[in-house]
């Protein structure tokens, strides 16, 4: 039994967009009080967005780590509370509420953990560096490499990892023991944000459980060319022998883009990592899993075919598809982790007769967009009559603009045709759509957090194919929620079957 086997609803937060006074998002208390309101509003699941450390353009899509936890995400105060870390003091006029501001935001929290594992180290008590010390063995798979990986990086000021010298990035071994004897401080510094990352996420989980929400986590199909992953096993991407991706992942000219989307990121030499049975994807999907109770795929056609892009096109257009790993891939997974795998197929974009027979083949939920609803086709796959039960249905996405945004960019046949189907106008065309999408069979609905606010362009999270700007940078504000919206989202998944009280639904029905 998977979390899309009842039916639910729920909302897409990322962490950084919490609420908090130390510049962004967290594991805190601020996350804490979003499990109580999803609980007091009758959602039953809350969606991130990816948990590894962000990359370029603070993307959390292009992670130096398939397996870390973004740093950024550690609370301070839990810190405080063991005694490791004195109370942090704000820069002057502290930081913005509304945004992040990475640029401020990143540099401070990173010296708070500093100041936090000099404390630890100096302080801790022995049960404290005993788990400590056992959490490490247990991660040493992935752990060990990542933290010398940021070690090495930061002695190379931030160098990618196929230009630093004396035999590091071949990986000779006595290059490696060096490393780690004249780093050894800053890979324990690395082990211990990783543990305090683990530790706080598993409160947050575990008090997500008591609330009876489940979690749904993001799993990126790519890594990022400069990732400790790429290094500690270049052989199992297609590189040349300088390191450099012969080929790149993107998509073909979309919705989204005229030019499509060139990615960066080296393709899988799918063929090698069959001859260990995936066992990087076995032990990638495990530990997604043991961070939430389902996990959406980003990108899922890629299994089936990805768009290759010669490494020396500037552009997506000069692409063509290429044959991913298909079944073989989920056999393995299925194999090791057991059935029913609790993924859901994001099947945006290009999507062919192959992928979905892989996908419905998996037995996965795919995806389907209420924006993209509203042509001239009433066969439209994203119109909720034509919706199955085995559906996550979405307002939409984190890449797309918010539903009220929306409604302003869209053409007058677009706007025409959802005033119609949705009895609709600009002011309410956010809550038209979840009480469509709550209204239909899909058994889980999710909605933007931006969406039941009804908020506009402004909140928008991210416009793919671009860097910077405001891109991830979007934060929620207590202020600006109230009460309305919970009380509405708890009354609608009364009436829809997606909130399982049956004394709610004897008031909701007496009232």
């Amino acid at each position: 039994m998977t979390i899309f086997d009842h039916r639910r609803s729920g909302v897409l937060l990322h962490i950084s967009s919490l609420p908090g006074p130390h510049g962004s998002g967290d594991f805190g208390p601020g996350a804490l009080h979003f499990i109580d309101w999803l609980h007091a509003a009758g959602q039953r699941v809350w969606q991130v967005l990816p948990l590894t450390p962000i990359g370029p353009g603070h993307s959390p899509y292009q992670s130096v780590s398939a397996f870390a936890g973004n740093p950024l995400l550690v609370a301070l105060e839990p810190l405080v509370d063991q005694g490791w870390l004195a109370p942090p003091e704000l820069p002057p006029g502290g930081f913005p509420s509304a945004q992040v501001n990475f640029d401020a935001v990143g540099p401070w929290r990173m010296a708070q953990l500093h100041a936090a594992a000099a404390g630890f180290f100096a302080r801790a008590t022995a049960a404290d560096r005993g788990s400590f010390a056992a959490w490490c063995e247990t991660q040493a798979h992935w752990l060990a490499d990542y933290a010398l990986f940021m070690a090495i990086e930061a002695a190379h000021a931030g160098q990618p990892w196929w230009d630093w010298g004396g035999g590091l990035a071949r990986r000779e071994p006595a290059a490696l023991a060096a490393a780690c004897i004249a780093r050894a401080d800053d890979i324990a510094f690395w082990q211990f944000v990783q543990w305090c990352f683990a530790a706080q996420w598993d409160v947050v989980r575990a008090y997500a459980q008591r609330r009876s929400v489940a979690l749904l986590g993001d799993l990126p199909i790519f890594i990022a060319h400069h990732s400790a992953d790429c290094w500690a096993r270049p052989d199992l991407y297609r590189l040349d022998e300088a390191f450099q991706p012969t080929a790149v992942a993107g998509v073909p000219p979309d919705f989204f883009s005229a030019t499509g989307q060139r990615w960066g990121n080296p393709l899988y030499r799918w063929e090698r990592m069959a001859t260990d049975g995936y066992a990087w994807w076995i032990a990638r999907v495990r530990h997604a899993l043991t961070q939430a109770d389902g996990v959406r795929i980003d990108h899922f056609r890629g299994f089936a075919a990805c768009w290759e892009i010669p490494a020396d096109c500037a552009t997506a257009i000069g692409g063509c598809w290429v044959p991913g790993p298909g079944r073989a891939l989920f056999d393995a997974l299925e194999r090791a982790l057991g059935a029913p795998l609790p993924i859901v197929a994001e099947d945006l974009g290009v999507i062919t007769e192959d992928v979905e027979a892989l996908r419905d083949g998996c037995g996965f939920p795919g995806m389907r967009i209420l924006q993209f609803a509203f042509g001239d086709d009433a066969r439209n796959a994203f119109l909720p009559h034509n919706y199955t039960p085995h559906t996550v249905a979405y307002s939409g996405t984190h890449d797309n603009d918010t539903t009220r945004g929306w409604w302003h960019s869209a053409s007058d046949h677009e706007r025409r045709s959802a005033g119609l189907l949705l009895n609709c106008d600009e002011a309410n065309a956010a809550w038209a759509m979840v009480h469509a999408l709550s209204a239909s069979v899909a058994q889980l609905v999710v909605f933007p957090m931006q969406d039941v606010l009804g908020l506009g362009s402004e909140a928008r999270m991210n416009i793919p194919g671009t860097m910077g700007g405001t891109n991830w940078r979007w934060r929620l504000e207590w202020h600006a929620v109230g009460a309305a919206p919970a009380e509405r989202l708890r009354a609608l998944g009364i009436i829809s079957g997606r909130t399982c009280d049956e004394t709610a639904v004897a008031v909701a029905l007496v009232h």
